[in-house]
């Protein structure tokens, strides 16, 4: 796989120039991002105070001119950061350098297509991705919290319509989502106003919330809750309904294409963020045939363990469909018992992690079920804890029935817990050798390292033996390597081969996903790629090292790394190697 060279080269190599230390220059270049965006200040608390608590209250405009405004400072921040001379620069902060400077060109290069992403989509559009804040992140400690749960609450209009302006914007582009996203859109839509005001989930979850302030009186929370039932009425559900006309007014001009490739310059806009994703140069053809191959040696591996079980007649998915239904659970409502299992092979890897891994998270991580705004078309995934301590690493288990995924329980665990996501995300934001905006991950870094790694936690397990005794568990860790082998098959397929939304649903993925990939161009590419290159790097660090190996220290140097892009994290390795070969 080719890495993307470019920041690595114009770091390393642009002359020094007068210029601010360093710390102090990416220290206020990552206060103005987090004040530019107050939403993942407020995820990440990164301020203290009443500057925290002002921002709190706020978000950042959405329009096309607010961003491009920002996508401007951060040209200019750009050449700032080249006036650095690396070699002034300590081991830190040249990988904080190839951080934030990727970060910054990713930002510039994608600027470009602000028009062919979707504002409004079934996974995080909009029109979920708003409420799914206010109730599940937005924070409600105190009093002064509620007020800023208001303020926000009193924003959430302006945001709406803006949103539909650039809809339209797009529209006018050529941009309309295919008719199968918008169908689907507007089904969240109709869900969220469904209910009056007073039911809103917006303000049913800040009333059962505000039960757990202390010392805010029931006379408090009742004005607070009144409150927000009159601005939710007022405001937020005529918007929502805004929104949802826009939609249903988009509906008939619609058509099936499901890839990017039928937008102008839509080649362009996959390599973009095939590059954002995966923070490698590899083409569509070269992750498809990537993919190809892995899809074949995955599916060799199932077919003897399916043969073991006695499941010898038909294809691997067929086979594998045999078995997991076999192992359905036979109760009315297996929803508990299925938490209840989650929270106890959760456990049960902590324990297990301390085999492999010296260095741990303190914060705690638990298992809840999706939210039903989302449940029927959400994957599980991971929301990171809260900075204070106030809120724990959640594993979010969607559960909307009939059929569950009994056989790949222990793998999502891995992958979106211990020592998956909550490992690498977690760690990160406790490790205080790296600078605050490294610790709260204020640049972004593609999806290849982070996905990569919980990829990579789940073949790390079957490695040593947490699969033991459990073969339909194992053949679960299969399933799931093969789902993201096959996504790299599908993702390149949509949007550069010009596949059908049913030629990727006959290769062997659940219409939802199809789904996903649909509105997320790349970003399914991330896990395989991120994955294969982290063994690739401990592979090569075995090798040289010999008897000098030890795992738990490769996982140390991994994840006190942090979040970055992939050619960065190969520079880490290397020096790693050689300082430990000495």
């Amino acid at each position: 796989m080719k890495i993307a060279l470019s920041i690595v080269v114009a770091v390393l190599s642009s002359p020094a120039w007068a210029a601010p230390g360093f710390d102090a220059w990416a220290e206020g270049v990552a206060a103005q991002r987090m004040r530019a965006n107050p939403v993942l200040a407020t995820v990440f608390q990164y301020f203290n105070g009443e500057e925290q608590a002002a921002l709190d209250g706020r978000f950042a405009p959405i329009t096309k001119i607010a961003i491009l405004a920002n996508v401007a400072r951060e040209r200019k921040e750009l050449e700032e950061l080249h006036g650095f001379d690396p070699k002034a620069l300590t081991p830190v902060q040249k990988v904080s350098a190839g951080v934030i400077g990727w970060s910054l060109e990713q930002d510039i290069a994608t600027a470009d297509y602000l028009d062919d992403d979707f504002v409004f989509n079934q996974m995080g559009g909009l029109q979920v991705e708003l409420v799914n804040f206010m109730t599940q992140q937005q924070p409600l400690r105190n009093a002064r919290d509620v007020q800023s749960y208001l303020e926000r609450l009193a924003g959430l209009a302006e945001l709406m319509d803006q949103g539909v302006a650039r809809a339209r914007g797009a529209e006018a582009q050529g941009v309309l989502m295919p008719r199968f996203i918008t169908t689907k859109t507007i089904s969240q839509f109709e869900y969220f106003l469904a209910p009056a005001a007073a039911r809103n989930v917006l303000v049913t979850a800040m009333d059962d919330r505000m039960a757990h302030i202390e010392g805010l009186s029931a006379e408090k929370r009742e004005a607070a809750r009144a409150k927000a039932e009159k601005i939710v009425a007022d405001s937020v559900l005529p918007a929502w309904r805004r929104g949802l006309a826009l939609m249903q007014e988009q509906l008939p001009r619609t058509n099936d294409d499901a890839g990017v490739w039928r937008l102008k310059g839509g080649d362009k806009y996959y390599a973009a963020q095939l590059r954002r994703m995966t923070t490698t140069d590899d083409t569509p053809a070269e992750i498809h045939a990537i993919g190809l191959a892995q899809v074949t040696r995955i599916e060799g591996e199932m077919d003897g363990l399916l043969k073991q079980l006695g499941y010898v007649e038909g294809s691997v998915k067929d086979r594998y469909a045999r078995m997991d239904a076999d192992r359905q659970p036979k109760a009315a409502d297996p929803r508990p018992e299925l938490l209840a299992r989650y929270t106890s092979i959760l456990r049960d890897a902590e324990v297990r992690a301390k085999l492999v891994f010296d260095v741990q998270p303190t914060a705690a991580v638990e298992v809840r079920r999706e939210p039903p705004l989302t449940e029927a078309t959400a994957a599980a995934h991971y929301t990171l804890p809260a900075p204070d301590g106030s809120r724990p690493g959640i594993f979010w288990a969607p559960l909307p029935g009939p059929t569950f995924a009994i056989s790949e329980m222990r793998t999502l665990v891995y992958h979106e817990a211990v020592p998956g996501h909550h490992f690498q995300i977690a760690i990160q934001q406790e490790t205080h050798e790296l600078p605050p905006y490294r610790r709260s991950r204020v640049f972004s870094s593609g999806s290849a390292f982070t996905e990569g790694w919980a990829l990579y936690a789940e073949q790390l397990a079957a490695e040593n033996g947490w699969y033991d005794g459990d073969p339909a568990g194992r053949l679960g860790q299969l399933s799931d390597a093969l789902f993201r082998a096959r996504r790299l098959v599908v993702d390149t397929g949509l949007h550069s081969m010009k596949w059908t939304r049913q030629q990727a649903i006959d290769y062997g993925i659940s219409p939802t996903e199809v789904d996903r990939y649909v509105v997320w161009p790349g970003q399914a590419c991330s896990y395989m790629i991120g994955r294969l290159t982290i063994e690739s790097l401990r592979d090569k660090a075995r090798v040289a090292l010999g008897d000098k190996f030890d795992i738990r220290k490769f996982h140390d140097i991994v994840l006190l790394t942090g979040n970055v892009p992939l050619k960065v994290l190969e520079g880490v390795v290397n020096d790693w190697i050689r300082a430990q070969a000495a």
